[in-house]
């Protein structure tokens, strides 16, 4: 029997990941990961040129004439399903791809043929198929990844599909504009809220949350500003766990590389509400996205997909 090879795509806000996946083992291929540097405030041309070459470099490095398909792992604002793109000045990177319909030009750059398989999901949601897919998180059938960094991202999984609009679940499936205290979800749980915390507490100016941890080891500040930022995951995420019935929770992002200086905190709250569920950090990093992002290309998992418009 052939293998199905399908190429899986990270993108990032300076840089494409691309790795050939194999969809009949359900295994990146070792040896095919690219990384190329990409300016995302460039022109439409310099943009997806820039992803065109990642994607040749990758197919080149195994001897493929031609992928199953491919995933992308895609940050928003974008239309998954049909493939445009909608970035804006608001998003401060990739203004110049708005309203360009993605799908049509790599399927132009690369010269297939019109019908081919270019797919499209959330970054976060990419991520969190990913890690479904393995153990500890695989091994549950209703969790929430968390990707906590530049921005709060989430997803809802459910016997490793995507899931929104039910169980209580929001129509989009995402948490980052939930009402939270003085603000929305992102404000509290995003890299802008340790920085903005921390100078309001000593009037100083700090790079981002890794040298918060650095500082963390001997200032005061900055151990509170964890424990703040624990108790405050936890009190948000008490209704979510509850309604969706949660086995598990899954934290990427760079933040959650920080997530021993926040998860007494984090699990005292749900402890008092009579929760008690495993928090795992991420197993795959990077990988989980474009393991996420191939698995598009399998036509009986797309087709089982909640696509988030």
């Amino acid at each position: 029997m052939m293998e199905k090879i399908a190429v899986g795509i990270d993108i990032g806000g300076s840089h494409i990941t691309c790795q050939l996946f194999n969809l009949s083992t359900n295994r990146l291929i070792d040896g095919s990961k690219i990384r190329v540097v990409v300016d995302s405030g460039g022109s439409k041309n310099s943009i997806l040129e820039s992803w065109v070459d990642a994607i040749q470099q990758t197919i080149s490095t195994k001897n493929i004439h031609q992928p199953e398909g491919i995933g992308f792992a895609m940050p928003g604002p974008f239309d998954y399903k049909n493939g445009t793109a909608w970035f804006d000045k608001n998003v401060k990177k990739f203004q110049n791809l708005h309203g360009v319909n993605v799908r049509a030009e790599i399927i132009r750059l690369l010269a297939l043929p019109d019908n081919f398989p270019v797919r499209f999901l959330n970054d976060a949601a990419a991520f969190a198929v990913g890690e479904a897919n393995v153990k500890p998180a695989s091994e549950f059938n209703r969790m929430i990844a968390l990707t906590i960094g530049t921005g709060f991202g989430s997803t809802f999984i459910k016997n490793g599909l995507t899931v929104a609009g039910v169980d209580g679940i929001p129509d989009d499936g995402f948490l980052y504009h939930i009402p939270f205290q003085n603000g929305i979800a992102d404000d509290y749980f995003s890299t802008r809220w340790f920085l903005n915390e921390y100078k309001k507490q000593t009037g100083e100016t700090i790079s981002g949350v890794k040298e918060l941890v650095n500082l963390a080891e001997t200032n005061k500040n900055a151990t509170r500003l964890f424990s703040t930022f624990g108790n405050n995951m936890g009190s948000f995420l008490i209704p979510w766990i509850q309604t969706f019935d949660t086995e598990c929770i899954v934290l990427g992002g760079n933040i959650s590389k920080s997530f021993s200086l926040f998860e007494k905190e984090m699990q005292n709250q749900f402890k008092k509400n009579g929760i008690k569920i495993p928090v795992f950090k991420s197993a795959l990093d990077e990988d989980a996205a474009l393991i996420g992002s191939a698995k598009l290309c399998d036509d009986n998992f797309y087709s089982k997909l909640n696509i988030y418009e």
